[in-house]
């Protein structure tokens, strides 16, 4: 009988740094090829990947970034708006001379994705994509559980209260959109990149840019470009969806089956939001047929 791998809590990879705009951005890499470059949401960090990495590694140079402020790369003093990690993003794309470049990418960091993709078509082999932010959104989208928690988010005061001094995106959302439990092991590292008030600056700002009812303009006037662009490009994709889903949905992978041109599903199973903690390798097989169908 066939045993089911692992979940490792391990991060068997040295760090490393290379300089964009001025700061220090810390990423991992593994394997050798065409580069695939993995981009994480929030409130996590490239060891989000950790289990998937080796399955791209075994073709291509997987390379994992932290976005700016989060991981283990600087905390400059910023607003942390979409807008700035998008300077860091393409920044560490030039500064790493990333050319013929997969994109595997999950909550923000889709959209920091499909943002880079419609801008640089021409340097993008294709796009995986799971629990992905596809378009703007109005309130009526949240399901009632989490409208309430992402409008306090959302509050000044409240928001800042919750997210920042309780922590809750760490200790509560996170864990909540996992199916299974995380291990002492595994929360304390994703909890090691967000030890104080001040350092949770990022995890704060990422639910204010969600672009809800128009607002923010500049982020909603960004997602709604690169979502018309994914209805009109050809550009291979990977969709991986798992049930229930959190962003994507059953009526979201539909929405992607009937408007994406060039789009392979792969059903993963049970999972929420962070589906790389609960289906690592059936992702990661995904992930390795398809680059190979990409040669």
């Amino acid at each position: 009988m066939a045993t089911t791998p692992t979940i490792s809590a391990n991060f068997p990879y040295a760090s490393q740094y290379v300089d964009v705009a001025g700061e220090k951005i810390h990423y991992v890499e593994k394997g050798e090829g065409d580069p695939v470059l993995f981009l994480h949401g929030n409130p996590t960090s490239s060891y989000l990947w950790r289990n998937i990495m080796p399955y791209a590694a075994k073709t291509h140079r997987a390379i994992a970034m932290d976005l700016i402020g989060m991981g283990k790369s600087a905390r400059p003093d910023l607003a942390y708006r979409f807008s700035d990690h998008v300077t860091f993003v393409d920044g560490f794309i030039e500064a790493m001379g990333l050319k013929n470049v997969t994109l595997v990418v999950h909550d923000w960091g889709s959209g920091l994705g499909f943002h880079y993709a419609r801008r640089h078509a021409e340097n993008v082999r294709g796009i995986a994509f799971m629990e992905a932010i596809m378009r703007p959104v109005g309130w009526t989208d949240f399901p009632p559980g989490y409208r309430t928690g992402f409008k306090i988010m959302r509050t000044p005061v409240l928001g800042w209260m919750m997210i920042s001094v309780m922590n809750a995106f760490i200790e509560k959302i996170l864990p909540s959109a996992i199916n299974r439990t995380l291990t002492k092991e595994e929360h304390d590292y994703y909890r090691s990149a967000f030890p104080t008030i001040r350092s949770r600056r990022p995890v704060r700002q990422w639910p204010r840019e969600i672009p809800i009812e128009g607002r923010p303009a500049d982020v909603h006037q960004a997602v709604s470009a690169y979502n018309k662009w994914l209805t009109e490009t050809d550009l291979p994709m990977l969709l991986c969806h798992a049930t229930p889903g959190g962003l994507t949905t059953a009526p979201m992978v539909n929405w992607c089956r009937e408007n994406l041109t060039n789009l392979t599903t792969a059903d993963i199973g049970r999972g929420t939001h962070y589906v790389q903690e609960d289906n690592p390798h059936g992702i990661g097989e995904a992930l390795e047929t398809w680059l190979a169908g990409l040669a």
